[in-house]
Order: structure tokens, then C-alpha cells, then sequence
């Protein structure tokens, strides 16, 4: 296996923990994306992509996540420690949905990310830095409606000619500004007991 491709989105905040994402290419043919460098206690590490472990509800079967104290559509109230647990008792919250099966690719893996890592942060200082990780959209902001204008239906008794548009206008309360802010707490822990980061600056 080789690794011919590294690309680093690095993040705004230098003082949050989740360094940056990045994607990394494999013989020029496959690519794994989202995996995420985050600074731990003893050093950056890489933590493959990942998602959250659910379970049903067991009146009406909605799917939750395994920390939800009540069922997201019926809302019956759930178990809080129902989540299994690892060989070091802590709940296994997530699961990896991609990653390396030994110690000695997932090392190698993370070795290149981080160099790659360091030599982004370099570019980064040069004018007319441009990243190079695809987003697909996911930073762009949502269009929030402030007006909706509508034709009612005309009763089939009205002619087209009498027939009058009346319009209507919806303030929509929902609508914010601020980028949503993730946290990474429990995750970061988790992989931390693994013993992720172990030697890496």
C-alpha cells in the first residue's frame, strides 16, 4: 500500500483541540476522507473517520443515540448506561468506519499525516495560501427565507379575470449567523486510553 496523496483543511481556532481534517489517497485509486488530527495529551494523533453507535427505541423502534436519556420521536424515557462497554470500562460511544486492521499501518498512516500536517501549517503562513481539501459545500451557510410570496387557489365560481394575488409574508425565527461549534471531548478521551499520539509532537 502506498500513501501518494495527503490533503490538510486546517481549522480556524490554532487553540481548539481538532487540529485539522484531512483525506488521504491510497495507490492512487482509493481515497478515505474525514479523518481528523487532534492535539492530545501527549502529542497530535489521527483518529479515523468515525460514527455514533445507536440503538431502537423499544416502544416505537426510532433509532437514538446510545447517551440519549429520551427517544428523539416518542420520547420515551431510555437507559443512560446502555451502551457496552470497552475492555478499560469505558462505553463504546463510536464506531470507525474506516481504519487500519495492524499496528503497523496505522502507524505508518499516521506518520505521513502528521508530516504532511506540519508542512501545511508552513504553506499556510505564505501569501495566497489556498487549501487544497474539498469541502463539497459543507461550509457554506444556509439561505434563510425571510419572505415567502404565494398565489391562493381561485375558487372554480371566479373567472381568471377576476381573480386577485394576495401575498403573504413569513419571518422565520429558526434562522441564525454562527457556524455550529463541535466538541470532541469523549471521543478524543476514548482514543487517548488506546493509546493514540504516544511520541508525536
Amino acid at each position: 500500500m502506498e500513501i501518494t496523496e495527503i490533503r490538510i483543511k486546517l481549522m480556524d481556532d490554532p487553540s481548539e483541540r481538532l487540529q485539522a481534517f484531512c483525506s488521504i489517497t491510497l495507490d492512487g485509486c482509493f481515497v478515505i476522507r474525514d479523518l481528523k488530527i487532534i492535539q492530545g495529551t501527549r502529542g497530535s494523533f489521527v483518529a479515523m473517520p468515525s460514527r455514533k453507535l445507536m440503538d431502537r427505541c423499544p416502544r416505537c423502534s426510532c433509532k437514538n443515540h446510545l447517551r440519549a436519556r429520551f427517544c428523539n420521536d416518542c420520547g420515551c424515557e431510555l437507559h443512560e448506561e446502555r451502551a457496552s462497554k470497552a475492555d478499560d470500562g469505558r462505553a463504546k460511544l463510536y464506531a470507525d468506519i474506516a481504519h487500519p486492521i495492524n499496528s503497523e499501518c496505522r502507524e505508518r498512516i499516521q506518520a505521513n499525516v502528521i508530516v504532511a500536517y506540519s508542512l501545511e501549517l508552513e504553506k499556510a503562513k505564505l501569501p495566497g495560501y489556498v487549501c487544497t481539501y474539498d469541502d463539497f459545500g459543507e461550509e457554506n451557510y444556509a439561505t434563510s427565507v425571510e419572505e415567502i410570496t404565494y398565489t391562493p387557489m381561485v375558487p372554480h365560481s371566479v373567472t381568471t379575470s377576476t381573480a386577485t394575488t394576495s401575498t403573504a409574508t413569513v419571518t422565520s425565527s429558526t434562522a441564525t449567523t454562527s457556524r455550529p461549534r463541535h466538541t470532541f471531548v469523549n471521543r478524543v478521551a476514548q482514543l487517548e486510553e488506546e493509546g493514540f499520539g504516544s511520541g508525536l509532537v
